[in-house]
């Protein structure tokens, strides 16, 4: 049975739940009782030992903790002697055998129903007389792992989530990110580690996700590399705040056999789960165009008082979105990088919004400015619009790394992928578009290739397009058909780390009396000095590789000749304007042909007329 089928069928149980439970309720079951039958059907095989070791354990007074562990072969276990199945034989007991049951787990796998707030669920279920017939569709639904792998379970969670997403309302991309898009950021933070990748090398490395979700990046992680490397240990660590999710994604590592203590419940911006911790690898996808009022005052406090010592030294971004905080606290976690060993690299999913916003001396833009300096960041990849289940504008994959290689440092790889994708045969959400797997091959490989790159439409002589082609620039342009022409846009070009920078200049000019005179100052350091009038000050925006006194010369002073440059009031800016490197001007068409048409159609719609006039 596929993911999709399996799914629909654990959902159907919202047919018994119709009438006594909202539409957008049904999730508060549906989810907890999928975890319960799958660590259930996880412990069957081991059900036996960890009963007899806990009775053994018992009459010695030791505590069976570890013991317990050890038998079950998992990192949880339960010792109720009752399962799902079990508990079905005393239907008038059912409510209070459940309990029992949920308490006997070992703790950290009982925290995930606490966080469900299960209890509740049970209690509300009993009382409109549906518990046993709950309990017993899912008793039913074969969940063991001979079944249902880790992979499949973890598409059935997601779409699971989706529904209760759209039937309750809720923003589905506050949950988890398309598996694509995943896939896509996992083999671009792998892509340069030959010795991670390669088969037979026993290595372990950490890969942590801030913004955790139910852990579909955690778990697409570890998925890839074990498909190139089965020796490979990557270590999981994750913060969520939202509690369902907080409560799958902990359940999900539980079955991996991650140590879940390595999942932490809080806000990652007020709480920091993991303040000592350095990570090898990061993906995140925060909440953009989120405000973060909530948290403004433990930020504000931590960005004051540590400075570059905290997480937030560069700088904070307004109110109104909190995304470029996610960034900054994704730098403070990289490893450090001594003699050619350790650092870090990560993945960020952003909107447009941190490219640009803010002009110099403004939060986003000493952001940007640490990160370029710094040269951490690697490549910027645009995804399509329409990717994503909550939003249909335009998004970006940061890739940022403390440990570049030689021929990347000093240099930003920009890549648009906008057009990469392909329609789906449903909308899901405002998710419209999905990646396929040739795409998720052909980024990460013009990312891994580091070369400037087109991508070339061939269209044939009646304007229609016969094919498409990635061709960099070391490669040749494919031939068009006969009358039929190429069409070339960037694909992937490099631009130096200065080459997002500018000074912020300020012109002024002189203040006049009535009778056009300047004025001059009377008193302190401005006494005999022209006064600047506000009314005509200007700025101008002086590329980093220009000099400023040439520039002021060449754009301003045969303009304005009485005017200088306030020194004072200058500040070093950056933006990416990701856009602008990738506009192609397409010339409208030779006004003969306009006309042309014109004159076709206006003479089609007077022989119209005149047929409807006889």
């Amino acid at each position: 049975m596929n993911q999709s089928s399996l799914s629909a069928l654990i959902w159907s149980v919202a047919d018994l739940l119709r009438g006594d439970y909202k539409r957008s309720e049904y999730g508060k079951v549906i989810l907890p009782f999928t975890v319960l039958r799958r660590l259930d059907c996880i412990l069957a095989p081991t059900k036996a030992a960890v009963l007899a070791e806990a009775h053994k354990r018992a009459a010695s007074g030791v505590d069976p903790h570890q013991f317990l562990l050890r038998k079950s072969g998992h990192t949880f276990y339960n010792t109720s002697p009752m399962d799902l199945a079990t508990l079905l034989g005393d239907q008038d007991n059912i409510r209070q055998n459940l309990h029992e049951y949920i308490q006997q787990f070992s703790p950290d796998a009982r925290d995930i129903f606490e966080r469900f707030d299960f209890h509740a669920q049970v209690e509300r279920l009993a009382k409109a007389d549906l518990l046993y017939l709950v309990t017993e569709k899912f008793a039913n639904v074969d969940l063991h792992p001979h079944s249902v792998d880790n992979v499949q379970m973890g598409y059935v969670f997601e779409e699971l989530i989706r529904r209760f997403a759209e039937d309750s309302n809720e923003t589905a991309g506050d949950h988890f990110t398309p598996r694509e898009v995943i896939r896509l950021m996992v083999n671009l933070i792998f892509i340069e580690d030959d010795e991670v990748l390669a088969s037979g090398n026993s290595i372990i490395r950490t890969l942590y996700d801030p913004t955790a979700g139910t852990g579909g990046m955690l778990s697409v992680a570890a998925e890839y590399l074990h498909t190139y490397n089965p020796k490979a240990k990557l270590s999981l660590f994750g913060q969520e705040l939202n509690d369902e999710s907080y409560a799958i994604c902990k359940a999900d590592m539980l079955i991996r056999g991650q140590p879940i203590g390595n999942i932490i419940a809080g806000n990652t911006l007020s709480e920091d789960g993991f303040p000592r911790r350095r990570f090898d690898y990061m993906l995140s996808n925060p909440p953009f165009g989120v405000e973060w009022k909530k948290v403004e005052k433990v930020v504000r406090r931590e960005h004051e008082e540590q400075g570059f010592d905290g997480r937030f030294g560069p700088g904070l971004p307004r109110v109104s979105d909190g995304s470029m905080l996610f960034l900054l606290h994704l730098v403070s976690k990289m490893a450090p990088l001594a003699n050619g060993e350790g650092g870090s690299r990560f993945g960020i999913v952003l909107n447009g919004s941190p490219l640009f916003t803010g002009g110099a001396g403004s939060g986003e833009s000493e952001i940007r400015r640490y990160v370029l300096e710094n040269d951490l960041v690697e490549a910027i990849i645009a995804l399509p619009t329409d990717m994503f289940y909550n939003t249909g504008i335009a998004t970006y994959v940061w890739i940022l790394s403390n440990k570049k290689p030689d021929d990347r440092r000093g240099w930003v790889q920009l890549i648009d992928g906008s057009g990469f994708w392909r329609k789906m045969r449903k909308s899901l959400g405002s998710k419209r578009k999905e990646l396929s797997d040739e795409h998720i091959a052909t980024l990460p490989r013009l990312y891994g290739d580091f070369v400037e790159a087109e991508r070339i439409t061939v269209l044939d002589a009646e304007g229609n397009e016969v094919g498409q082609h990635v061709v960099t620039a070391t490669e040749s342009a494919p031939q068009p058909p006969p009358g039929g022409t190429l069409k070339r846009v960037p694909l992937s070009r490099l631009f130096r780390n200065q080459d997002f920078g500018y000074t912020t200049i300020t012109v002024e000019r002189p203040l006049r009396d009535d009778a056009g005179n300047i004025v001059l100052g009377q008193k302190g350091k401005q006494k005999g000095k022209p006064q600047p009038d506000s009314a005509l000050r200007d700025t101008e925006n002086v590329p980093l590789d220009q000099d400023i006194g040439e520039y002021f010369r060449r754009e301003v002073l045969p303009h304005a000749p009485d005017a200088w440059i306030d020194e004072t009031k200058s500040k070093v800016g950056y933006e990416i304007p990701f856009n602008r490197h990738f506009y192609v001007f397409d010339p409208p068409r030779p006004l003969e042909q306009i006309d042309a048409e014109l004159k076709q159609v206006s003479a089609n719609i007077m022989k119209m007329l005149g047929e409807l006039a006889e």
